[in-house]
């Protein structure tokens, strides 16, 4: 008789667990058909939260003035999906509503209603390659119902050595 593994969903966030070296590309204006990217460097560590609860990660960059920003990640065991939120040093007391979602293999997909310069659009997040040494997350907006997607932001991310 084979014993069939089940993945625990709590864990799929475990290869973020440590100190990253982050480079960052980022459209100059987003949903205006900008292809003009810019690039800066960042560094992020990730730790989980007492309790098992979830984790979270600080990002730190000295790009336009610097700032610091914190995802916060909640996995539910019932639905079986990640809770992602995101706040920063650039808008104190925001927390931005979460994407929600899950991985299949290498990839997790997390989507949630947002606003965007005072209209609705959806966000995505990707986080691809979590089985490599260097994992990547991108940032997708939608202003129509998730129809097309524009990616906005990527961050490609290595080890910092310790």
């Amino acid at each position: 008789m084979s014993a069939t593994k089940t993945r625990d969903g709590a864990r799929d966030f475990d290869f973020w667990m440590g100190s990253w070296k982050v480079r960052n590309r980022y459209l100059r204006e987003r949903l205006k058909g900008s292809q003009e990217w810019l690039e800066f460097e960042a560094t992020s560590e990730a730790r989980p939260l007492a309790g098992g609860l979830g984790n979270q990660d600080e990002f730190r960059t000295e790009h336009d003035g610097g700032f610091v920003g914190m995802s916060f990640r909640f996995f539910d065991p019932t639905t079986e999906k990640w809770a992602i939120y995101w706040a920063d040093s650039r808008r104190p007391g925001v927390l931005d509503p979460p994407v929600l979602g899950s991985f299949s293999g290498d990839v997790g997909i997390f989507e949630g209603e947002d606003t965007f310069e005072g209209r609705p659009i959806l966000v995505r997040f990707v986080w691809s390659g979590i089985t490599t040494p260097t994992p990547r997350w991108e940032q997708a907006f939608s202003q129509d119902g998730g129809e097309t997607w524009e990616t906005n932001w990527v961050m490609d991310c290595t080890p910092l050595e310790g």
